[in-house]
């Protein structure tokens, strides 16, 4: 006889990183996707949760005064598996645990990698008012189906990418937001010019920038100029919006 495959364990939400100088209410949440791989059941590891912690910390920060929360969702498994998109479900069931948590309350999902895509797929639900995808994995230009943008309209989405990314194209996200911005205006594309997948080069402007995202669509704070005129540009300038060093050193208090 085979063996039967086992169930796999439940998702399971972070718990929330925010300040001590933090607002006693929660008035918004990001949930932040780990990256995986492509085709896996094994359990994440420790590893992929730890290092968003720094991430999440500094979101918090920003958005301390505004009464947000930032939880690290803890995947089922660290696959994607074809048609199963197991990160893109555990999303969602997560967004729902913050409705659970936190009430009606507006949900940014910011994803890297595999949960970049994870992000743009289960942007769909209703808590979820933004996303942010840095160096989506996308399926490449020879799958059947292309890779669905419906589910964003309505939705603020922001997308990064090193041009030098060799694990993930940048041509890849640039035909996802392309075809985006026709289904939904609010749609915008950062390049970090020779950076990586890990987008570690120029890390404190990734990080100014999510964090701007982040306040000014689950806070309605006013987005910082180069964030506005991507979004109000029309393609090609605001999906190849190049991210300026120094990025967000004037925004600072």
């Amino acid at each position: 006889m085979g063996q039967r495959a086992l169930p796999l364990p439940a998702a399971r939400l972070g718990r929330a990183v925010r300040t001590a100088g933090a607002t006693d209410e929660v008035s918004g949440v990001v949930l932040l996707l780990p990256d995986g791989e492509a085709d896996s059941h094994r359990r994440p590891s420790a590893l992929s949760y730890a290092i968003q912690l720094p991430f999440a910390r500094a979101l918090a920060r920003a958005g301390e005064g505004d009464g947000l929360a930032v939880h690290v969702l803890r995947y089922r498994c660290r696959g994607w598996n074809a048609d199963d998109a197991h990160p893109a479900g555990d999303a969602a069931w997560a967004a729902d645990e913050v409705q659970r948590l936190y009430g009606d309350v507006p949900v940014c999902l910011v994803g890297h990698g595999v949960g970049g895509r994870a992000a743009l797929r289960a942007a769909g639900h209703g808590a979820v008012t933004s996303v942010l995808a840095m160096a989506p994995w996308l399926p490449e230009r020879t799958a059947a189906e292309p890779e669905p943008v419906k589910q964003l309209m309505g939705r603020r989405v922001l997308i990064v990418h090193g041009t030098n990314d060799e694990r993930t194209d940048p041509e890849l996200s640039y035909r996802l937001a392309e075809r985006a911005k026709k289904a939904n205006r609010d749609t915008c594309r950062f390049e970090v010019h020779s950076d990586g997948h890990a987008l570690r080069q120029h890390r404190s402007e990734v990080v100014a920038l999510a964090a701007d995202f982040v306040r000014g669509s689950l806070f309605a704070r006013s987005y910082a100029r180069p964030v506005a005129d991507a979004l109000a540009a029309p393609p090609p300038l605001g999906l190849r919006m190049p991210l300026a060093a120094g990025f967000g050193r004037s925004l600072r208090h």
